[in-house]
């Protein structure tokens, strides 16, 4: 990559995802991602030669804009389409904008795989329950596609009241006989440094499942 996301240097467990997404497909999958930001985790699908289905509500992070670094500077942060547009990937993104669970159906099991990163917790999801986000995923993938999201575990006490800080343990019942989860991970409490949006150092928890589709 040319050009730098704003998250360039958060933690993600996407590798185990793009490694999986290897192993079951090759080149030229529909990969959707859920909660796209500015193509951190999408202008990679595509330099592999997938045909990426970007999902993202924030107007900033899909066209770029004024954002707050942690220092307190403004600065202008080049969206997911500059950003795709420089590295001559645009012609392998689609993006809509908008809220994902308004997206349009007609793109239920046209996808080899789905992924979404640390988009659940997120303040301006919380009117749906986890449920419906997970679901409306997995309506996405066809028979023998991959399903992966990374997500917030819980730290403080808020967190636990609310269920889009989630687990695997959790997750699981949502996955009926027609999934087979095939890997989970978690790590213990980690400090992440200042970025945009978080101007502080601040503590985390995160999970990964990975789940292939057996049958409609």
């Amino acid at each position: 990559m040319h050009t730098l996301s704003l998250w360039e240097h958060t933690l993600t467990f996407f590798p185990q995802f793009h490694a999986a997404l290897a192993e079951r497909t090759g080149p030229k999958a529909t990969v959707a991602v859920v909660g796209a930001a500015d193509g951190r985790l999408v202008l990679p699908l595509a330099a592999a030669g997938h045909r990426v289905i970007a999902f993202e509500r924030d107007p900033v992070a899909l066209h770029g804009g004024s954002v707050c670094l942690p220092d307190g500077a403004q600065a202008h942060a080049a969206g997911l389409i500059e950003r795709a547009k420089r590295e001559g990937l645009a012609d392998r993104v689609e993006w809509f904008e908008g809220d994902f669970l308004d997206a349009a159906h007609d793109l239920d099991e046209r996808c080899d795989a789905v992924w979404t990163s640390c988009s659940w917790h997120y303040s301006a999801n919380h009117h749906r329950p986890l449920s419906d986000f997970v679901s409306r995923m997995q309506a996405m993938v066809r028979v023998n596609g991959l399903f992966g999201a990374e997500y917030m575990m819980p730290v403080t006490a808020a967190n636990h009241l609310t269920e889009h800080y989630t687990s695997p343990e959790r997750l699981r019942p949502l996955f009926s006989t027609n999934w087979n989860i095939t890997l989970t991970l978690r790590t213990g409490e980690f400090t992440e440094p200042p970025h945009v949006g978080q101007p502080h150092p601040h503590t985390h928890r995160m999970g990964l499942l990975l789940a292939t589709r057996l049958a409609k």
